[in-house]
């Protein structure tokens, strides 16, 4: 099976056994095993072990692959992330984390537990549910604080969320300079409306930790007893960092003003879960309309270092080229 993007490696049967006998010893075999597909980053597959467990197996992307300035190491971030939630929020359902591993030939893997439903696109049915649930789990991992804000191990981040936002979006650009990338607008714009709202930024004094990932494809439900669908997984944490907790309102919405749908399943949720009203009053909408100009600008700047061009994906060009337009606008207005 060919990679989605360079990033992903090309992995066969034998790989796949070679990886779990990297992660269980030599005795532990493969009863059946099989890609999964949705992300474009790092490559999946699901195993079935002898000892009848279902695991999932990512593996990182190969060692010559150009990667964005904040990608350095997220197979290992993905393993903070969930024993971070399930010590700091275990009522939250992400996976266990039953191996990390580097090695010379097999490079980075993860190995975790897999988690049952199916992914939220892949239903045909009301998933308001569990879109409240997620909204409640997301305000459960908001409790837990970090002791920085911004990424961990030695990435983009500060001891305020003025100074890691404004680092992290300088990061963005300076992937966006070399990978020659055309924005709807030049650096100065964006480093000058972030600095335009610093004293916003400043309000955030406490570094929750955030999950930044939250789309339809990385929440998992099931029916529960009454039939409804309800979240029983939250994965691909790999992306996780500490901030504003206005920052997880936009993944869930993608594409979407959280403002404009003050009464949607997943804000319901995350409210009744914290016990306080969200109000959007004009300093939250601009945070967020902050966090969607880094939201729409990660997702630009990616798509080379995927394999997206203008040839294979004009829509998706067209379509984030507008949505930072759009972004920059918000933010210019006065």
């Amino acid at each position: 099976m060919p990679p989605l993007s360079p990033t992903q490696q090309v992995l066969t049967a034998d790989d796949v056994a070679d990886y779990v006998r990297a992660s269980f010893g030599p005795d532990r075999k493969v009863r059946d095993c099989a890609p999964l597909t949705g992300g474009s980053f790092a490559t999946v597959w699901w195993v079935h072990l002898d000892d009848d467990r279902e695991v999932v197996l990512k593996v990182g992307p190969p060692p010559r692959a150009r990667l964005l300035r904040y990608e350095t190491g997220l197979l290992a971030a993905e393993a903070r992330y969930f024993r971070l939630v399930a010590d700091g929020a275990p009522t939250v359902p992400v996976p266990a984390v039953l191996h990390h591993g580097v090695h010379p030939r097999l490079g980075e893997w993860l190995v975790t537990s897999r988690l049952p439903g199916r992914a939220l696109p892949d239903l045909d049915v009301d998933d308001a549910p569990a879109r409240a649930d997620l909204g409640a789990a997301t305000a459960a991992v908001h409790r837990i604080t970090g002791d920085r804000f911004g990424y961990d191990a030695g990435r983009s981040g500060g001891t305020t969320w003025r100074a890691a936002f404004t680092a992290i979006i300088d990061d963005l650009l300076a992937d966006a300079a070399d990978w020659d990338i055309a924005l709807p607008a030049p650096p100065q714009r964006f480093r000058a409306l972030v600095a335009r709202h610093g004293d916003l930024l400043d309000q955030v004094r406490r570094p929750a930790l955030l999950h930044f990932d939250c789309w339809d494809g990385n929440v998992l439900a099931a029916p529960d007893a009454t039939g409804a669908y309800r979240m029983c997984g939250l994965v691909d944490g790999e992306r996780f960092l500490y901030g504003d907790p206005l920052l997880d309102l936009v993944s869930p919405l993608l594409f979407r003003r959280a403002e404009d749908e003050p009464t949607h399943p997943f804000l319901r949720g995350y409210a009744e879960a914290t016990g306080t009203p969200l109000v959007f009053d004009d300093g939250v909408r601009r945070r967020l309309a902050l966090y969607r100009m880094h939201l729409h600008l990660l997702m630009t700047v990616e798509m080379p270092s995927r394999g997206i061009t203008p040839d294979n994906d004009p829509g998706r060009h067209t379509l984030l080229a507008d949505l930072v337009a759009r972004d920059l606008a918000d933010l210019s207005d006065d």
